[in-house]
């Protein structure tokens, strides 16, 4: 009776050491944050935009007890409705979109406005670029009319930013033109092949997807979306700005010189639901590394740190203002 007494004391005692010793890991992997953020195509700004970040909360893994990991979506659209539902934490997302999407506007006029939608950082400025084959004969906007012109896939960004430019040069996109809504990166396949004959897309440059649609055997030129009426227009809708675009960037374009448009800006946002803690961890990296981020991808050449807190419209979330009073951005 004494011997099996023993043994069930030491027993229980070596599993209480052996409990003891595993809290090291366990606890750490129980205490690990996951966080996601929703880009866009992988031809885009958006997606190595995401990569970026990630990649720089996560060398500071051990320190914030924060994963970061990137999900290419559909785009601007797709990823306000992901992190309002709880699905991303993060999402890159256009200026205008965040505008409408906080004031109920657009997509979101029946679901009224996402008032949990919190602004973190604007990133890059963003063009709306129009590229069209040398052989349709389209050389501005209102010479699309009849032709087969990509306005981009629904839960894009982009989508809107295209009707929009249609409709500031007269242009109805359901009647004047035959419409695809394929993704971004679908687009410059069908342009070389022929079977489209332009094709819009809002994004930062250089992008892969207008340096695959200039470099194939189809001749192809950027089209200005600028023209007569373009300034009531940007002040008519304020989330718009007067934008070009370089086409020194795009040899094989038959371009020789920029090509005027208007953009937005890429913006990063979260949820009202989303800790404090983490929005400021990820904030705090992406501007302690400001200079590392800048050389991850040409189009945050021209980013400064002021310049970051433009663009808008949702309410800063608490745990950006938090780093923002820190670091002097803020009062």
């Amino acid at each position: 009776m004494k011997k099996a007494l023993f043994f069930g004391v030491a027993f229980l005692f070596g599993f209480v050491l052996l409990m003891g010793s595993v809290p090291s890991g366990a606890q750490a992997a129980r205490t690990t944050k996951f966080v996601t953020i929703g880009t866009g195509g992988i031809t885009g700004v958006y997606y190595p935009t995401g990569g970026a970040i990630a990649k720089i909360v996560n060398n500071k893994r051990k320190e914030y007890g924060i994963r970061c990991t990137v999900e290419s979506t559909a785009g601007s659209v797709f990823n306000v409705n992901a992190v309002m539902a709880g699905d991303l934490e993060f999402g890159v997302v256009q200026s205008d979109r965040q505008y409408q999407a906080f004031k109920g506007l657009a997509e979101w006029e029946k679901a009224g406005p996402q008032k949990d939608l919190r602004a973190v950082f604007s990133i890059h400025p963003e063009s709306v670029t129009l590229a069209a084959t040398v052989d349709s004969g389209v050389k501005n906007i209102k010479d699309l009319k009849g032709k087969r012109v990509n306005i981009g896939n629904p839960g894009s960004g982009q989508r809107q930013n295209s009707i929009d430019a249609l409709t500031a040069a007269g242009l109805d996109y359901e009647k004047d033109i035959k419409t695809e809504s394929v993704k971004a990166a679908e687009a410059p396949g069908l342009l070389q092949d022929g079977r489209i004959d332009a094709f819009f897309y809002t994004v930062g440059h250089p992008s892969g997807a207008f340096k695959e649609a200039t470099a194939g055997a189809t001749k192809v030129r950027f089209v200005a979306v600028a023209g007569s009426g373009i300034d009531q227009f940007i002040t008519e809708k304020p989330y718009y700005a007067k934008s070009f675009v370089p086409v020194k960037l795009y040899p094989g374009a038959v371009n020789d010189a920029d090509v005027h448009t208007f953009g937005v800006k890429a913006t990063f946002v979260t949820s009202a639901k989303v800790s404090d803690d983490v929005v400021y961890a990820v904030t705090k990296e992406v501007f302690e590394n400001f200079e590392n981020f800048k050389k991850l991808h040409p189009a945050y050449e021209v980013l400064t740190k002021e310049g970051m807190l433009e663009g808008l419209t949702a309410p800063l979330h608490p745990g950006a203002v938090k780093y923002y009073k820190e670091a002097g951005l803020m009062k």
